[in-house]
């Protein structure tokens, strides 16, 4: 079984877009490949770099297996007529490529059909992909696109070569006007000539890296030894580690080496965030710090080069370095001429959302979603300084009239925070409070990801999960909702921030109140004359959440899918609250009552859909005198009892014990089951027993639908 080879050659690929591209590719190939029945023995693996995206897949078939298939034409009653063939036998004869003597009969609840069995030949591999590749390669998603040859043909930068083969021979595929070959380019400056592959898989590996071109591990590891080896220069010195800044010099490199560059010792007055972030952002350079974290007037380039012997390359770098930091110190100074007090009014002439208005009026509706969020946390009995948020929601904005931030626009918030902790905000102002101020306008941002930490204090808390559902309920209200995988304005990143912080700072709201006090903070404004009168909001964003409640639980924290499922079936506003319930549900769901009592609920619901859509009546209420088996009075009984004690408990949210309770009502229930028929002929007893189910199911759901939860008996007959 040959080994297959794609290597797609071009001009350099933006840093950024080579992840995401390589994995569409590989995706794309081993799509085709199981689709025209070619799977490889073993795992597809790749070779990218920033000239290149490169698809190895070891042990395809050569070609593929031949298919038999039977296949029926028409009835015999129409094939023949007076013992003779018809010209639909002959018809069907012809298109199975037998004579019709050696076609067979079969019968079937119709009657007696024509049947064939034929045999498909399979296509060999070669002539498949060469078919198929072309369409899979320019069909690959880009951020941004190039047309270098034709309109209509369009890829991230001009392809300049492409690699085909299976083992030793060359597939005949041709993309973008470019016929592909054995013949791949080492690196550009290193081994500037073309490299003969002599045979897909290893032989490839092995002849790009003689031409200097290293796969991706291995480039990392060179980095990284190269960062270790020129930051020993410096005794006590370490590289911060930053894991997007080395996979960004990653697939900016084919054969990577590193060098250290120093710059002068004063600019370590301005604030370390703005000199890491124009070393990290805007140069690609990796900080050094001492052993206790602090910087060092040192950085770590990473070159695509093997060496710079004279120190040429070094000397540009710091060059370039101290011209970067000298602007950044004189947008500092610039901006110190101006507090962050005055700037707020310049809010005025800074665009939102074409029509949600300005920053301005965004920082004077975060004001009074924030008064609204602190006061809801303050009489829940967590300690929080309205004061402080009131005025970091004043502030929060006002750092984007900034010439730092915009010069480096990855600063804003954090230049805010920095500048309210140096700035006079108030004349008696408290130092605590004003720290606690910055604090929160620092923080507002976060969680820029799953990945990114929440806000430090209760006070930044509020501020980000306000500024947050403005911008949500203000895009939601305009009907601006994210769809498949569009989502311009980031609202899914910033809902999932709401519900980390949320959790995380275990802060008691409710999404339905947030977000309905969110959108009454539009009341009256330009931009509510805007508003789509056709969305509902309420159940728009209750959905909505409901989405990133279940991401959160599920792919964040990694609760199984129906516990996720069960719990949000009784409710998804309170974030906390779901979050408690399904670690009591994950808990106790081993144990077999609990398995019982789950297969039950999922019974009663069967039977009480079945009674709806039959339109079989259930009670208003529970006739006591209709309970006439001994099981069923049992059951009733139990209820009342075990729903206090549940009630009880789950006020105060110990759901484990809540639903180790409602366990306690198997015997019953099962004993119901075994002895008592719930779809009766007499109306009034039939309808008294579905009130008794419905009643259960109403009383003991409202931790978790049971009903959602699998069991095993469930997952042995799917596996089965």
């Amino acid at each position: 079984m040959p080994d297959f080879l794609l290597e797609i050659g071009c001009e350099e690929i933006p840093a950024r877009m080579i992840d995401a591209a390589s994995q569409e590719l590989r995706e794309r190939v081993h799509t085709l490949l199981n689709r025209e029945r070619l799977n490889a023995k073993d795992t597809m693996t790749y070779f990218d770099t920033p000239r290149r995206l490169a698809v190895l897949a070891p042990g395809i078939p050569a070609a593929q297996a031949d298919i038999s298939e039977q296949i029926t034409g028409p009835a015999v009653t129409v094939a023949f007529k007076d013992g003779q063939p018809t010209p639909a036998a002959h018809a069907f004869a012809k298109k199975s490529g037998m004579h019709i003597s050696q076609l067979d009969r079969i019968s079937t609840p119709k009657g007696d059909y024509l049947s064939a069995r034929i045999t498909k030949k399979g296509r060999a591999a070669r002539e498949i992909i060469s078919e198929l590749l072309p369409k899979e390669i320019s069909s690959i998603y880009w951020p941004k696109n190039m047309y270098w040859r034709k309109r209509g043909e369009v890829f991230v930068r001009p392809v300049r070569w492409v690699v085909a083969m299976l083992d030793d021979e060359v597939i005949p595929v041709e993309v973008f006007g470019i016929k592909a070959g054995n013949q791949s380019r080492g690196h550009r400056i290193l081994a500037d000539r073309e490299v003969a592959i002599p045979h897909a898989g290893e032989p490839y590996v092995s002849a790009l890296r003689d031409a200097k071109v290293l796969s991706r591990g291995e480039r990392e590891q060179q980095i990284r030894k190269g960062l270790d080896a020129a930051t020993r220069a410096i005794p006590g010195a370490r590289w911060r580690e930053d894991k997007n800044l080395l996979d960004t010099v990653v697939n900016l490199t084919e054969f990577p080496s590193a060098i250290l560059g120093s710059f002068d010792p004063e600019f370590l007055a301005l604030p370390e965030e703005v000199l890491v972030t124009v070393m990290r952002d805007h140069q690609k350079y990796f900080a050094v710090e001492d052993s206790n974290h602090e910087l060092l007037p040192h950085f770590l380039a990473v070159l695509n080069t093997d060496s710079d012997p004279q120190g040429i390359i070094r000397h540009g770098h710091e060059r370039v370095l101290r011209a970067r930091f000298n602007d950044a110190r004189f947008f500092w100074q610039t901006d110190q001429k101006h507090s962050l007090r005055e700037r707020v009014t310049w809010l005025k002439q800074v665009t939102f959302q074409k029509d949600l208005g300005t920053y301005y009026e965004k920082t004077r509706r975060v004001q009074r979603v924030c008064s609204w969020l602190a006061e809801s946390i303050r009489q829940s009995g967590i300690a929080i300084r309205p004061g402080v948020v009131h005025k970091a929601a004043c502030l929060a904005k006002a750092d984007l009239t900034t010439e730092l931030v915009k010069e480096f626009t990855e600063l804003q918030g954090i230049v805010g925070g920095l500048y309210a902790r140096v700035q006079d905000l108030d004349r008696d102002m408290k130092e605590d409070a004003q720290q606690s101020i910055a604090t929160a306008i620092y923080d507002h941002y976060k969680p820029e990801s799953m990945e990114d930490s929440v806000p430090r204090t209760i006070e930044g808390a509020v501020l980000s999960i306000s500024d947050k559902a403005d911008s949500i309920a203000g895009m939601f209200s305009l009907g601006l909702v994210p769809s498949g995988s569009k989502d311009p304005f980031a609202l899914r990143r910033q809902a999932n921030g709401i519900v980390k912080i949320i959790a995380e700072h275990k802060l008691p709201l409710n999404l339905a109140q947030l977000f309905e006090y969110a959108r009454e903070a539009y009341r009256g404004s330009a931009a509510e004359k805007k508003f789509s009168a056709s969305l509902d909001y309420a159940d728009a964003l209750r959905s909505f959440f409901r989405e990133r409640l279940e991401f959160y639980l599920r792919d964040v924290l990694g609760f199984k899918y129906d516990v996720v499922n069960a719990v949000l079936a009784a409710g998804a506003d309170d974030v906390v609250d779901a979050l408690v319930r399904a670690e009591a549900l994950t808990q106790v769901r081993p144990s077999e009552d609990f398995e019982s009592i789950s297969a039950s609920f999922k019974r009663i619901k069967n039977i009480l859909r079945q009674a709806s859509e039959n339109q079989k009546q259930v009670a208003a209420s529970i006739d006591s005198n209709l309970l006439r088996e001994p099981a069923e009075r049992e059951l009733a009984a139990a209820i009342p009892q075990i729903s206090k004690k549940v009630e009880s408990l789950r006020g105060e949210r110990r759901y484990q014990q809540a639903l180790l309770e409602i366990s306690r009502l198997r015997p019953a229930v099962d004993t119901f089951f075994d002895k008592v028929m719930v779809m009766v002929e007499d109306e009034p007893l039939r309808a008294n027993r579905l009130a008794l189910l419905q009643t259960l199911l109403k009383e003991f759901s409202t931790i978790a639908d049971f009903s959602a939860i699998v069991t095993e008996k469930e997952k042995g007959t799917a596996g089965s």
